[in-house]
């Protein structure tokens, strides 16, 4: 294991998204970051770039309006990549469940870890986060062996060609 794929295991960045909403789990993710909680023991980065994050942490309600945007988003995001629904509303629980302009995140986007409350306390945000480190400590070493094997395949078909 090189010195970025360690660092990368041990310092994931987070992008985090607010579709729309009442922004409480919002207050509630940047009171994470505050020295009381201080989510950043863990080695995590907030970002503002998809393309430099490792996970994507969605809070407030995805409507029609939202979902290609955030489509975008995750396409943008390097592999391996883990997606966190923060609170009632992105987990499809919240009070506007069921209005037609309303999909769920996992409608829209593959979301690995779901954290439920509304809004979610800070806490229960640091151990989505968590979960989502673990998910993508196995996700990065399944990718790395997948591109372990296509490197090998490639370099077997070069060897190949040039015998």
């Amino acid at each position: 294991m090189g010195l970025k794929e360690y660092s990368r295991k041990k310092s994931p960045w987070i992008l985090h998204f607010s579709c729309s909403g009442c922004n409480g789990c919002t207050i509630e993710e940047l009171a994470s970051l505050t020295p009381r909680f201080d989510v950043e023991r863990f080695g995590v980065q907030f970002r503002g770039s998809p393309r430099h994050a490792d996970i994507l942490l969605v809070d407030g309600v995805v409507n029609k309006k939202v979902a290609p945007r955030l489509k975008r988003i995750y396409e943008q995001m390097p592999e391996p990549k883990v997606v966190v629904a923060v609170g009632a509303c992105a987990c499809g629980l919240g009070v506007f469940r069921g209005n037609y302009g309303i999909e769920g995140l996992d409608k829209v986007l593959p979301v690995d870890v779901y954290v439920a409350g509304c809004p979610p306390r800070p806490e229960s945000i640091i151990d989505g986060i968590l979960k989502a480190i673990e998910i993508l400590e196995k996700k990065g070493e399944e990718f790395d062996r997948k591109l372990g094997k296509g490197l090998q395949e490639g370099r077997e078909k070069s060897v190949d060609k040039s015998s």
